[in-house]
């Protein structure tokens, strides 16, 4: 340690203990604080890590949170679920399905939740995936509409389960691990 005479000269041996007992600790306290998961409150007031959806067709993604920060890509879809897994000011770090981050102004983003159907499973080359909108939570209803994976649903009320949907006309419930834009076992009222 700079400034330290660990020879006895320049400390007392008392003062010393107290040095090794308190550079023993602090790691530890650092430690302790750098593993708790980012959930607390930025300048929004809400807590991180959280869904939202972007408000416009084009929304830039910046490299930093600032105007003079590059645009790295452009989302073109309103209504896309992103994640928000950080706050600064009036800037928000998100996430999108395909693990795409960057910053956003919190202008662009809304609180209305939406969730896009098994995008993990669209596969250049391949077929799309479908699935079905079910009138009832269960696996046994009726099935009143088929989507495609990719597809943007509005989100209503899920029960860690089921979410209840609409895409365009159609109303009903889709299996919540069917969906990117709500956390496993997360229930949304």
């Amino acid at each position: 340690m700079r400034g330290c005479d660990w020879s006895g000269g320049g400390l007392g041996i008392a003062s010393a203990r107290l040095l090794v007992l308190v550079a023993l600790l602090l790691p530890q306290a650092v430690l302790a604080q750098a593993t708790v998961p980012d959930t607390v409150n930025g300048p929004s007031g809400l807590p991180t890590p959280r869904f939202v959806s972007l408000k416009a067709d084009r929304v830039n993604l910046r490299s930093g949170p600032g105007t003079e920060y590059p645009t790295t890509w452009v989302f073109r879809r309103a209504g896309q679920p992103v994640e928000v897994i950080k706050e600064f000011e009036a800037w928000r770090q998100v996430r999108d399905a395909e693990g795409t981050t960057g910053w956003v102004l919190s202008t662009m983003l809304s609180g209305r939740r939406t969730a896009l159907v098994l995008p993990w499973e669209i596969k250049p080359g391949q077929a799309v995936p479908e699935v079905a909108i079910r009138d009832a939570g269960r696996e046994a209803a009726r099935s009143v509409a088929v989507v495609e994976a990719g597809v943007i649903a509005n989100l209503g009320l899920c029960d860690t389960r089921w979410c209840a949907v609409s895409v365009g006309d159609y109303k009903g419930f889709i299996e919540q691990n069917k969906l990117w834009g709500v956390y496993p076992n997360e229930a949304v009222k």
